[in-house]
């Protein structure tokens, strides 16, 4: 049984706006039109790269990632961060890989009792929601197959 309380009222896409970290998280979970479903029942749990992480990206990637003949593109990345179920960062490290949304897996990694998924490290953790978990990561995972 996880030790995380979750007294928080707000759902996973509102905790990620009320963070202040996650704003261009939040804005590419718009543009794919996944707001909806990161609001409804859930459980999930959501690696969230940090708007600093987005800012590693090469140069017009993102720009790109939002146009719409994209959200395909970007809806396969952002759901290469989401993972089922509401899972704590000790219950993640114990893996050897996440079995994301998007249906590829991310190598976990566990040193220096430090996160990582697919060579992100885990920077805030369990960020607790309505909805399931958030998890701040320091980069944006990019899925190998769309």
């Amino acid at each position: 049984m996880s030790t995380m309380t979750n007294n928080n009222t707000k759902n996973l896409v509102d905790t990620a706006a009320a963070n202040g970290s996650f704003k261009t998280f939040g804005k590419a979970i718009e543009r794919a039109g996944m707001s909806e479903t990161l609001r409804g029942d859930g459980p999930f749990t959501v690696f969230a790269p940090t708007d600093a992480a987005f800012e590693k990206l090469p140069s017009g990637k993102l720009d790109n990632l939002f146009k719409p003949e994209n959200k395909e593109e970007l809806v396969s990345l952002l759901n290469y961060h989401v993972v089922s179920g509401r899972k704590s960062v000790a219950d993640v490290g114990k893996w050897e890989a996440a079995r994301t949304v998007n249906g590829q897996s991310a190598p976990i990694t566990l040193a220096n009792d430090k996160v990582s998924i697919d060579g992100a490290q885990v920077t805030s953790a369990d960020i607790a929601s309505s909805n399931g978990v958030i998890h701040g990561i320091d980069k944006v995972n990019i899925p190998t197959k769309q």
